[in-house]
Order: C-alpha cells, then structure tokens, then sequence
C-alpha cells in the first residue's frame, strides 16, 4: 500500500509538472497576440535567450521586437498551439510545441499562415517552471510558388520587409531538419552567446 500511495504521488507530481510548463506555453501565446508584455514575460526566467528567426536575445529584448513587429505588420494574429510533447529530467525539461501563426496584414497580402515549432528548455526554479531556452523553427508558410527551402527567410510572414543583412542573418542561424539534426534533439539545448551578440551589432 505504501508504494501504491508513493506511485500514485509520483504520478501526480509528474502531471502537475506536465500541465504547469503547458501553462507556461499557453501564457507565451496568449501574451503576445493581446501585446500583453507581463505576461508575455512570466512564461521565461530572467536569464533566458531566445533565437527566434532574425531576433536571437533577452527576454525583455524580445517582448520589445516581437510586440513591434506584429503592431508594424499586422493588424490582428493568433498564435495556435497543436502537437506538444515534453520530456522531464528532474527540474529541467525539453519540450517541442507545434504551432500555426495565423495574420491579418497591413498591407499585401491580407491574411498569411504560417507553421512551425517552439523548442524549448525549461527549468524548474523556487517551484516555477519557464522557459530557459527557446528556438523557435519555422517549418512551412503559404507561397505563391515553390520556396527555396534553404532560405529560412522565405518562411516568415514579414518576409518582404527584410534587408539582405536580416536574411543572411537568419540563414546562418538553426534551421529545421527532418532527421535527427534538428534542434529538437538538443539535449541541452542551447543558444550561441555569439548569436546573440551578433544581432545586437545588426540591430545597431
């Protein structure tokens, strides 16, 4: 009956685990389609980096690129959470999110869709699961003709707002791979240090 009693709160305390990191990733989308700054911040640790196409940076960092860039772009977006599987190593967890980003635009074409995936390391800390790292993927957009899949740059919905610079930047950065390369397989996953740094020289 004791080890009965100890599985069952084992269990319990990994579904608890489970459903506080999806919260997590809720928040995060939730926060950035109401330009909820706060909340968008609560879904990450202080310390935390993410690479997200041509941003790589802070948390604080990405809310003020994010935010401008979907009020530049788009005059309303959702962004749906789908697939979602999580793998748990004591107060550390990677998890992989599908997601389809859908916008209504200021200006060419009115409404784009787009796909892909959050990857993440998480980590539990004072009880608290964020997110510690991010790389955020981009597997398929809606074209008018065949892209190229080698320039990451084509699958952006602000694809024609970009400079050379901004498109050279994001095809040296992680790019999808439908075999065991891609970043979802990163244990620990990481952020370059030097990613980052080079987008705040790029940025100016």
């Amino acid at each position: 009956m004791t080890n009965d009693l100890g599985d069952l709160a084992r269990k319990v305390g990994e579904l608890c685990d489970r459903e506080a990191i999806r919260q997590c990733i809720h928040r995060y989308a939730r926060g950035v389609d109401r330009f909820d700054r706060e909340l968008i911040l609560s879904a990450f640790h202080p310390d935390a980096l993410d690479e997200h196409g041509k941003f790589v940076g802070t948390r604080e960092e990405f809310v003020d690129w994010a935010l401008g860039q979907h009020g530049g772009a788009h005059l309303s977006h959702q962004h749906c959470l789908l697939n979602h599987s999580c793998e748990l190593d004591g107060d550390t967890a990677h998890a992989e999110t599908y997601f389809m980003f859908v916008s209504m635009n200021r200006a060419g074409r009115p409404v784009t869709i787009g796909g892909g995936r959050y990857v993440d390391r998480l980590e539990r800390r004072d009880g608290d699961w964020r997110i510690a790292v991010r790389v955020c993927l981009r597997d398929w957009s809606q074209m008018d003709e065949r892209p190229d899949m080698d320039d990451l740059s084509s699958f952006t919905s602000t694809r024609a707002l970009l400079s050379e610079v901004e498109r050279a930047f994001m095809n040296a950065g992680r790019r999808p791979a439908r075999d065991r390369s891609d970043p979802s397989y990163d244990r620990p996953l990481r952020v370059d240090p030097a990613r980052r740094d080079g987008y705040r020289a790029m940025a100016g």
